[in-house]
């Protein structure tokens, strides 16, 4: 899908939750779609200074939080890095499989592992207000190369 496309709809469902979709918040939505994988947010706030120049960690800390929050990009908790998801539309939990070798990270959705996952937390009392299930190994292309 074109980045073009992934802002039209983050855009759109911006002004259906009546949050605002500022130009930071763009750069940063753009820079996210246009990299594959999970990014840390130094990386990203030293590619945001190239067209903003007094950016701050602070900057692209607020960013992150708001595309978080619109369910636009989903926290990889193990590594302290964020990628971008591209069914945004409906929040939902994320499943990742993260590449050791080479950082490839793909977002997994399996309602038979959600279901479980959230009966076992019932059956403990636990409601869950978040959830990122993360694993790590080898991708496809690492194992064969």
């Amino acid at each position: 899908m074109s980045t073009e496309s992934l802002v039209s709809r983050a855009k759109a469902i911006c002004v259906q939750n009546g949050a605002r979709f500022t130009a930071i918040r763009e750069k940063v939505f753009r820079l996210m779609a246009e990299n594959q994988g999970g990014q840390g947010a130094y990386d990203l706030l030293e590619q945001l200074k190239q067209s903003e120049p007094a950016a701050k960690p602070a900057t692209i800390y607020r960013a992150l939080e708001f595309l978080t929050e619109q369910g636009f990009i989903h926290k990889i908790e193990s590594s302290n890095a964020f990628m971008l998801c591209h069914h945004f539309e409906k929040h939902h939990p994320a499943q990742l499989l993260i590449c050791e070798v080479c950082g490839n990270v793909t977002e997994l959705h399996s309602s038979a592992l959600q279901t479980e996952f959230s009966r076992q937390a019932a059956l403990q009392g636990f409601d869950i207000h978040h959830q990122t299930i993360e694993a790590r190994g080898k991708c496809r292309n690492c194992r064969e190369n």
